[in-house]
């Protein structure tokens, strides 16, 4: 939705910071779910948890995979939500439109960030994909497809987990050190 205060107007999944009554990540995924499209818990087959992400504010963002029915109707939470739609998990390996830019986060790590754009064809709308929404994308569409994307990543695609961890190590640790050394 336009109106938040974090990230107002850009296309992300469903999510939030944890609250006290969450047990554990997932907890926190499916709530958040409900809360922003209306996504009953007990609708979700939850399969895994995936790397972490860092966000441009340094949270940690834990991504929950999860499988629905294909008839799920979204109901968005006006004070959240203003469109859902629909991508083909495998847009993020064989996109239409795509770019990359190298970016730099506030910790110094270089990597780079995709940016897909998406021609919805029932809303007649293009959606802008980018940052750690789409990383996700393209990360769970490796894992799935197991197949080379049309564009460069950041992972040895021979060694997808081993890599994932490594990069987000680094990335951590960059953080890390930032912070150590403003103390």
């Amino acid at each position: 939705a336009l109106q938040l205060r974090r990230s107002p107007g850009e296309v992300c999944f469903p999510g939030g910071k944890s609250e006290a009554s969450d047990k554990d990540e997932i907890d926190t995924a499916l709530r958040e779910a409900q809360e922003e499209v209306g996504l009953q818990p007990e609708k979700v087959e939850v399969v895994c948890r995936l790397m972490p992400g860092i966000d441009k504010m340094n949270h940690l963002v834990t991504p929950v995979v999860g499988f629905i029915e294909d008839t799920f109707q979204a109901t968005p939470n006006p004070d959240e939500v203003s469109e859902v739609f629909v991508v083909p998990l495998e847009y993020f390996i064989k996109p239409s439109k795509y770019k990359a830019l190298s970016y730099k986060t506030s910790s110094g790590f270089l990597t780079l960030m995709h940016c897909f754009i998406y021609d919805d064809q029932e809303h007649k709308k293009s959606f802008k994909i980018w940052g750690l929404t789409a990383h996700f994308a393209v990360f769970l569409a490796l894992v799935i497809f197991g197949e080379r994307p049309t564009f460069e990543v950041d992972y040895d695609l021979d060694n997808l987990i081993s890599s994932s961890e490594n990069n987000f190590i680094n990335l951590y640790a960059s953080i890390y050190e930032r912070k150590k050394s403003n103390l």
